[in-house]
C-alpha cells in the first residue's frame, strides 16, 4: 500500500535517503535490509504487502524515535534485502526472521509492531516463538484467511462507483505482476479502498510520504496465487505469552475489525484498540491518536 515514485515523489525519495542509513543484517540463509531511526527499547517494524519495503511507514512513526529504536524491516526477498531461494518465500520463515534478526543484532529485550501483512508476519511470530519477543502490535491484522472472504464483499459495495472498477482490477492483478512500475500502480489504485474516505484528501501526501518505495513482483505475485501464505493462526492465539496489543480501524475493507475483535480476546495478554475514524491506513488517518497508542503500550515495560 504505497506508490508510485515518479515526478515529485522521486524529489522526496532522494532527500529520504539522506537522512537514512540502511544496512544488510544477516539472518542466517539470507541478508534482510534494516533502516534504523532512533534510540531507546528496539521496536522491529514490519511493513505490509506482501510485495513492499519499509518505506510504506514513511516518516510518520519517526517520532518515536525519541524514546525508541526504530527497526524497519524489508522483509525476506522484498524490497532491498537479499532474494534466497523460492522456497524460503514463506509467512513462516518471514515470522522466524524476527527473532533471527534480534539476534544477530543482540537486541535482548525488544517488540515486534507488523501492519497489515506485516501484522500477520508479527501475529505468526507471536505464536511461533512465544516470549521471544517482550511485546507485539498487530495493526490491521486478521488471524485466518478466512477473515478475508469479506473484500469481495467490500469491493462489490465500494464506492464512489467510479472507483469501484479501479480497485477491483488492483486485486486482480496481483496475481500476474511482473514489474516493479505494476506493482506501484496497482498499489497506488488500492489506496481509496484502504482509507475511510475514499476521496481523502491526505492520500495524495501519503503517496509522496512512501515515494522511492522498492516493490518486488515476484514476491507478491507468488502469494497472492497462493492465497497470501496459508494464514491460519487463530486456534493457536492462546499459545502467546507476552502482551499483545491489536489495533484496528473501525472502516478497514481488508482486515475488518472483526477480525480483531474475534482475536484480541483469544490472546492471554491481548488488548483491543479500535481507530473510530480509519479504515485500514490507521497511521495516516489518525496519526496522533496511533502514535499515543503504541507509544503507552510500549511504554509498559520502558517504565
Amino acid at each position: 500500500m504505497t506508490t508510485t515514485t515518479s515526478g515529485a515523489s522521486d524529489a522526496m525519495a532522494v532527500a529520504y535517503d539522506r537522512r537514512v542509513d540502511g544496512r544488510l543484517v544477516g539472518v542466517g540463509d539470507t541478508r534482510l535490509y534494516v533502516v534504523e531511526r532512533g534510540s531507546g527499547y528496539p521496536l522491529i517494524v514490519l511493513h505490509g504487502g506482501p510485495g513492499c519495503d519499509h518505506r510504506m511507514f514513511g516518516d510518520y512513526l519517526d517520532p518515536l524515535g525519541d524514546e525508541y529504536r526504530l527497526l524497519l524491516v524489508d522483509q525476506r526477498a522484498q524490497g532491498r534485502s537479499e532474494r534466497p531461494a523460492e522456497e524460503t518465500w514463506t509467512l513462516e520463515r518471514m515470522a522466524a526472521d524476527v527473532p533471527a534478526l534480534a539476534d544477530t543484532l543482540g537486541l535482548g529485550t525488544y517488540a515486534v509492531l507488523g501492519h497489515s501483512y506485516g501484522a500477520i508476519v508479527a501475529l505468526q511470530n507471536a505464536v511461533d516463538f512465544p516470549g521471544a519477543a517482550a511485546q507485539t502490535i498487530v495493526s490491521s491484522g486478521v488471524p485466518s484467511a478466512s477473515y478475508l472472504a469479506e473484500v469481495d464483499a467490500n469491493l462489490a459495495a465500494f464506492e464512489p462507483v467510479e472507483l469501484r472498477e479501479r480497485v477491483t482490477q488492483s486485486w486482480a492483478r496481483e496475481k500476474h505482476v511482473t514489474t516493479h512500475d505494476e506493482v506501484a500502480t496497482l498499489m497506488s489504485d488500492q489506496l481509496p479502498f484502504h482509507f475511510g474516505d475514499p476521496l481523502d484528501p491526505r492520500i495524495p501526501d501519503y503517496e509522496l510520504r512512501m515515494g522511492g518505495a522498492v516493490y518486488s513482483p515476484e514476491v507478491l505475485r507468488r502469494f497472492a496465487n497462493e492465497e497470501y501464505g496459508g494464514i491460519e493462526v487463530e486456534d493457536r492465539l492462546g499459545d502467546v505469552t507476552h502482551p499483545v496489543l491489536v489495533m484496528a480501524g473501525r472502516h478497514d475493507r481488508t482486515c475488518a475489525v472483526g477480525a480483531s475483535g474475534e482475536m484480541a480476546p483469544r490472546l492471554p495478554n491481548g488488548q483491543l484498540v479500535v481507530f473510530e475514524n480509519s479504515a485500514h491506513m490507521m497511521f495516516a488517518e489518525q496519526p496522533d491518536h496511533y502514535l499515543a497508542t503504541v507509544r503507552e503500550f510500549l511504554d509498559r515495560v520502558t517504565a
